[in-house]
């Protein structure tokens, strides 16, 4: 049995899903670990970044669902490749906040939210934003916060990459 028909067979069952969750409660954890133990402020980019995460949450408990549904499947493949984007996306900007300081480049005050889903106001310990996103208030390894996201968002869309070209694997 090859890699790809391997990671494809791995992909229809509920422990590759499983240990995607699994990964999106860790870095959750760690991010209220460090707001409410460490007391670091979240920013603005943060919080976004936080749900975006979430949102590769989302598409583990869609995978979740029924992995072996090809169609179930493939939504969270694209809600996970969506997320993950976003993230990826989020994470350069709030690098580019630090690295590349401007009065003319900042990210907003305060979260902002459809009227619909005020995600501030309904958990403000989850997603209220107090800090300066152009501070650097953390560093592992020589990585701000923001860079290591840099890192786990794109491993992330490097996995989902390899997971969606398996899918077109024979199986054995």
């Amino acid at each position: 049995m090859n890699i790809l028909s391997a990671l494809k067979t791995f992909s229809q069952g509920r422990l590759s899903w499983l240990l995607l969750l699994i990964f999106v409660v860790f870095f959750e954890a760690c991010a209220l670990f460090f707001q409410h133990v460490m007391m670091l402020a979240p920013c603005v980019m943060c919080i976004y970044e936080r749900i975006a995460m979430l949102g590769i949450g989302a598409a583990a408990l869609i995978g979740l669902i029924a992995p072996q549904n090809p169609l179930v499947r493939w939504s969270g493949f694209a809600v996970w490749g969506a997320s993950a984007y976003k993230g990826l996306a989020l994470s350069l900007q709030h690098v580019d906040y630090q690295f590349n300081p401007s009065p003319f480049a900042t990210c907003d005050l305060f979260v902002t939210f459809p009227s619909w889903a005020p995600l501030n106001q309904w958990a403000p310990w989850l997603f209220e934003a107090y800090g300066d996103c152009s501070k650097i208030v953390w560093q592992f390894l020589t990585l701000s916060m923001p860079q290591w996201l840099v890192v786990i968002f794109a491993a992330n869309l490097i996995a989902l990459a390899v997971i969606v070209v398996s899918q077109f694997a024979k199986n054995k």
